[in-house]
C-alpha cells in the first residue's frame, strides 16, 4: 500500500514536470520521403562527400551540408540525451524500451483508431508514450490514445487483457492536435510494462489530418477498427481490418530503476527485420534484448530499433539518411549510452554507385563525432554480404571490403563488431552463408538474426568506470 500511494506521488511529480518534446523539421517536403521502394537506390538529398570530408577537418556543423536536418528543441522533463534520463528532482529513472523510426506516410484514416501492437525490452512501474505528425503536412488531430496490455495468444490479437487499458494524456488532456513536423511525448501512464511483453497502443484520429506518418515495415499486425473511438475497448471485435504498418507511434519508455539506459540500432532493412519471421520479433535488435535479459537488472539496457527499411548513410532513400536523422532517432530518445551502427549496404548497391571508400569512412566519423559530443559511445558493424542479389556488383564488392577494412582498422568507432565474418560464407566470402539468408542474398532468416545478435560483446554496450567513450 505505501508503494503504492508512493508511486502515485511520484507520478503526479511527473505529470507537473513533462511537457511535450518537440522536434522541428527545417525541410518542406517530408512526404517527398516516403515513396521509395524497399532498399531502393534512388537518388536525392545529401550534398557533395567533399564538403563532409571538409566537415570532418573544421567541425563544422552537419546541419548545412544536410538537405534534410531535424533540430531537437526540448521544454520540460524528457530525459537528457545520452544520459541515463534520471529525473534529478525525484531520482526517478526513465528508459526507453521500443522505437520504431518514422519511415514515410500512408494515407490519414479518419473517424478511425488504429491498435499498434509493439514489443517492449525491458519493463517498468509506468510508461511514456511518443507519437508523431513528423512526415505530415497539416496539424493532426488525436481524439484518443490508450495504452494497454496485449491479450496473449495465438495468433496474437487486438484484444488487450481485462483491467490494463489506460488513458493517454499531454499535459493532462485526453486530445491533441500535433503540429505537423512535431513528434508528442504523453504524460506518465500508470500501467505495470513487463519485459519482453506486447502492448497495444491505440490511437483515435476524429477527422482527416492529411497523411499519416508511419513505419512502413512492421512485421506484425497491427489492427483498425474503421468507425469511430474505440481506444476504450478490452475486446477486439471492432478491430476487423488487418495492417503491417505501426501509425504514429514511434517510441515507448518505461519508469524503472535501472541505471542501464538503453542501445539504440541505427541501420536499414537489416536492422528492421526483413527476412524474419513475421510477428515473431525475431528481428537481431529483439535478439539482443533477448540475450541481455541475461544481465543483472542495473546492467541490462533496454534496445530501441532505429532500422528504416532502404535507408542509406550518405543519401534519401526511403526516408532520410542516417546523419539526417540522428536528433529524432537517436539523440531524442530516452538514456541512449550506446549506438551500434550497422548501414551502409543501400549507398553501396545503390545510384550513384560510390566509388572512393572514404566516403562511408568520413560519414561515419561524423555520426561518432555527433555522438560523442552527447557522451554516446558508438560501436560500428562492419557490412554484411550480399552476392547473389540483384543489385551485386564486383565494384560494389570491392568498395564493402574497403569499408569493412577502415571498420576493422579500429579508428572510426569505439568498438567494432564483426557482423560479415560472422555470417559470411568462408567458401564464398561475398555471400552470405546459406544457413542465414531466406532467398534474396542480402537480408537474415531468423537463425541468421540471431547469429548477427550473438556477435555483439554484451560489455562493450554499457561500460563500467565513468568513460562511456574514448
Amino acid at each position: 500500500m505505501t508503494r503504492a500511494i508512493t508511486l502515485r506521488r511520484q507520478l503526479v511529480t511527473l505529470v507537473a514536470l513533462v511537457t511535450t518534446l518537440v522536434i522541428t523539421p527545417m525541410f518542406t517536403a517530408p512526404s517527398a520521403l516516403a515513396e521509395a521502394e524497399p532498399d531502393s537506390g534512388s537518388s536525392s538529398g545529401f550534398g557533395p562527400v567533399t564538403a563532409l570530408r571538409a566537415e570532418n577537418r573544421t567541425g563544422a556543423s552537419h546541419a548545412s551540408h544536410a538537405s534534410n536536418t531535424w533540430s531537437t528543441v526540448a521544454t520540460g522533463f524528457t530525459g537528457t540525451p545520452g544520459s541515463t534520463g534520471t529525473d534529478r528532482s525525484t531520482g526517478i529513472t526513465w528508459t526507453g524500451t521500443w522505437e520504431a523510426a518514422a519511415s514515410g506516410t500512408a494515407p490519414a484514416l479518419p473517424g478511425a483508431t488504429v491498435r499498434n501492437v509493439v514489443h517492449t525490452s525491458v519493463g517498468g512501474r509506468a510508461a511514456r508514450v511518443r507519437l508523431t505528425n513528423r512526415l505530415g503536412t497539416g496539424p493532426l488531430q488525436l481524439g484518443s490514445v490508450t495504452l494497454a496490455l496485449q491479450l496473449p495468444g495465438a495468433p496474437a490479437g487486438p484484444g488487450a487483457v481485462p483491467g490494463t487499458v489506460r488513458p493517454v494524456t499531454f499535459g493532462g488532456a485526453r486530445s491533441l492536435t500535433v503540429p505537423a513536423g512535431r513528434d508528442v511525448v504523453s504524460d506518465p501512464v500508470a500501467l505495470t510494462v513487463p519485459a519482453d511483453a506486447s502492448l497495444l497502443v491505440s490511437v483515435h484520429t476524429p477527422g482527416d489530418s492529411g497523411p499519416a506518418t508511419f513505419h512502413r515495415s512492421a512485421l506484425q499486425a497491427n489492427f483498425i477498427a474503421p468507425g469511430g473511438d474505440r481506444t476504450a475497448d478490452e475486446s477486439g471485435a471492432a478491430y476487423t481490418t488487418t495492417v503491417g504498418n505501426w501509425y504514429y507511434v514511434t517510441g515507448v519508455d518505461v519508469l524503472g530503476s535501472s541505471a542501464a539506459g538503453s542501445v539504440v540500432a541505427l541501420g536499414d532493412s537489416i536492422t528492421d527485420g526483413t527476412g524474419s519471421s513475421f510477428g515473431a520479433n525475431h528481428r537481431w535488435p529483439d535478439r539482443l534484448a533477448e540475450r541481455l535479459r541475461e544481465l543483472p537488472p542495473e546492467r541490462r539496457p533496454g534496445v530501441l530499433n532505429a532500422g528504416i527499411s532502404g535507408n542509406r548513410v550518405l543519401r534519401e532513400g526511403r526516408g532520410p539518411s542516417a546523419l539526417s536523422r540522428l536528433d529524432t532517432d537517436v539523440f531524442s530518445r530516452t538514456g541512449v549510452r550506446t549506438m551500434i551502427v550497422l548501414e551502409g549496404v543501400n549507398d553501396i548497391k545503390g545510384s550513384p554507385e560510390p566509388t572512393d571508400p572514404r566516403d562511408l569512412e568520413d560519414a561515419y566519423r561524423l555520426l561518432v563525432r555527433r555522438a560523442h559530443a552527447r557522451g554516446i559511445r558508438v560501436i560500428g558493424g562492419t557490412i554484411t554480404p550480399y552476392g547473389g542479389h540483384s543489385a551485386y556488383t564486383p565494384a560494389g564488392e570491392a568498395m564493402r571490403r574497403a569499408v569493412n577494412d577502415a571498420i576493422r582498422g579500429g579508428r572510426i568507432f569505439d568498438a567494432v563488431v564483426d557482423f560479415d565474418a560472422t555470417v559470411r560464407d568462408p567458401a564464398r566470402p561475398d555471400r552470405i552463408l546459406p544457413a542465414y539468408d531466406p532467398g534474396d542474398h542480402l537480408h537474415f532468416n531468423d537463425t541468421g538474426m540471431r547469429a548477427l545478435a550473438g556477435a555483439i560483446d554484451l560489455t562493450a554496450l554499457v561500460p563500467t568506470g565513468a568513460a562511456r567513450y574514448r
